[in-house]
């Protein structure tokens, strides 16, 4: 069919998507903004957390600067104590793929599907997640705001920076897979030709289609067989989310 397009990359997001670990992560923003006065139990702690949640996917030195709006240095505290709790949780406690994740990925590759994971985790959180995984050999590349210049989701660089990178030469043959809003967003605004939202993290299906998900998968081993599919024309993709 003409209007097949085929995947050549998939960008992968990491918290919620390709490892579990959304409670480390709310701990340790939880943590990192009680270093900062607001504490459990507050009106502002409250307000803080939504904004967590609302966040979810962004970078989060940017997230901090949303619940310290106008104090960078208040913010990037914050930040520096979230990335040490969230660091020592990883050595206390290690860090477990979502379920069918290592098959999704050896059957992605295995297909000649090159592979990016995505984060809004700094570059030295993201190189001990990796260490910590042992994925080295299983995806072509990691990526962090700071590799695209410093602008994470819901900003488009990040998979433009690993097309650039891959050598892939249409953003039509990229598929984004991730379970928040800015995930979504990215993927969108970046040109993919698949963007699939996942319900495995905290965003909901009206969250993800908001964002522009062309997809809504229940599990991430439901991925291969979408993006592999002869049978996955254009019309399909703009069909499958409704």
């Amino acid at each position: 069919m003409s209007d097949i397009v085929p995947i050549k990359l998939v960008c992968l997001d990491l918290a919620g998507t390709t490892v579990g670990d959304i409670a480390m992560v709310e701990r340790a923003f939880a943590e990192a903004i009680a270093t900062q006065g607001i504490v459990p139990g507050t009106g502002a702690y409250a307000r803080a957390m939504v904004h967590v949640h609302r966040s979810r996917g962004c970078p989060k030195i940017d997230v901090f600067r949303g619940i310290f709006p106008g104090n960078e240095a208040q913010a990037q505290a914050a930040n520096l104590t979230f990335e040490r709790s969230y660091e020592g949780t990883l050595e206390r406690a290690g860090l477990e793929p979502m379920p069918g994740v290592l098959e999704v990925l050896d059957k992605l590759r295995g297909n000649d599907v090159k592979l990016a994971l995505i984060t809004g985790f700094s570059r030295t959180t993201l190189s001990r997640v990796l260490g910590i995984l042992g994925w080295h050999d299983r995806i072509d590349l990691a990526i962090s705001p700071e590799d695209a210049g410093g602008r994470g989701r819901p900003w488009p660089d990040m998979v433009l920076h690993a097309v650039l990178r891959l050598g892939i030469a249409d953003v039509r043959n990229v598929a984004v897979i991730g379970d928040s809003e800015s995930d979504m967003l990215c993927g969108r605004r970046a040109g993919a030709s698949v963007v699939a939202g996942l319900m495995t993290g905290v965003h909901s299906r009206e969250r993800l289609l908001k964002g522009g998900a062309t997809h809504i998968l229940d599990s991430i081993v439901d991925f291969p067989d979408l993006i592999l599919s002869d049978s996955m024309g254009a019309t399909q993709v703009a069909s499958s989310a409704r």
